[in-house]
């Protein structure tokens, strides 16, 4: 009886991570329509507004449960959700969507091989590396907007920031209150940006539209990964996730009408593959 709960539990956390990572990439791509309206920032600050609010309304955190190191752990950890969110979405007007998920992409990845440093294993990091090489560059040169492209990596390294600092929020928080303080201080972070672009006032479309994008992402994909890590090894989470950057250019591609050159799509797909080998090699160790 065992065996087969435990199968369809793991299936069941497949499943969940799949939707979260789907969940990031259709709100990234259905975000667009409202980027192009009332622009990257002002969409962004809407969206994390949104998940502040909500989040905030369920889980109703109370800051004076908890210590001094612990609110400053949750605001550094809204601070790096605020970058990461900002610097993607800005990215994605510039760069492919799918390029630009593999190449944030490097943030995670960078934490993982910390741990191989002066081992074999730090070959994984080169091939993502040569990946991104061949998303970037071809026999002209840049392939992509330089700009985009560090806006990508700024967006990677928030990432792998926000990889680090969750681990230590949720240990020192109960339930979700962590992660609400967070949002909160990410929305505020966001706000000087989104009012500026907005002419310092508040379009009501703007807060119409980012409600629904708020849900896609950020809201139920967090749940969702929270839900998956409690029946999944990190490790098998870890392969699961790596495959977010070909999800990104396949949401790129249908819904944005985003070409790949065969090129761009060997830089995905080795991309991809270091992933995987670090999580796998990491496992072994």
């Amino acid at each position: 009886m065992g065996a087969p709960s435990s199968r369809s539990q793991a299936g069941l956390a497949a499943l969940m991570a799949v939707g979260s990572m789907t969940s990031v990439q259709l709100g990234a791509a259905l975000a667009k329509p409202t980027m192009d309206a009332y622009g990257t920032l002002a969409t962004t600050w809407g969206r994390l507004a949104w998940a502040a609010i909500l989040l905030t309304l369920i889980v109703r955190p109370d800051p004076r449960r908890y210590g001094r190191r612990e609110i400053l752990a949750a605001l550094a950890l809204g601070a790096a959700i605020a970058g990461m969110t900002l610097f993607f979405f800005v990215a994605i007007t510039r760069v492919p969507l799918g390029l630009v998920v593999a190449i944030e992409f490097l943030g995670p990845l960078g934490v993982a091989t910390l741990g191989f440093a002066r081992s074999w294993r730090i070959i994984w990091l080169f091939i993502a590396l040569g990946g991104v090489l061949c998303l970037v560059l071809d026999t002209t040169g840049w392939s992509v907007d330089p700009l985009g492209f560090a806006f990508a990596i700024l967006a990677g390294v928030g990432w792998g920031t926000y990889i680090l600092l969750m681990k230590h929020i949720g240990a020192a928080f109960k339930g979700l209150d962590g992660l609400a303080i967070s949002f909160v201080s990410a929305a505020l972070i966001a706000t000087p940006f989104g009012l500026y672009e907005t002419g310092f006032h508040l379009p009501g479309g703007l807060v119409l539209h980012t409600i629904g994008l708020a849900v896609l992402t950020p809201l139920l994909p967090y749940a969702l990964e929270m839900a998956a890590l409690r029946r999944l090894p990190s490790a098998t989470f870890g392969i699961l996730m790596s495959a977010e950057p070909g999800i990104g250019a396949l949401a790129g591609f249908l819904i944005l009408l985003e070409p790949l050159s065969l090129q761009q799509i060997l830089g995905i797909a080795l991309v991809i593959a270091a992933s995987v080998g670090a999580v796998l090699s990491g496992a072994q160790h």
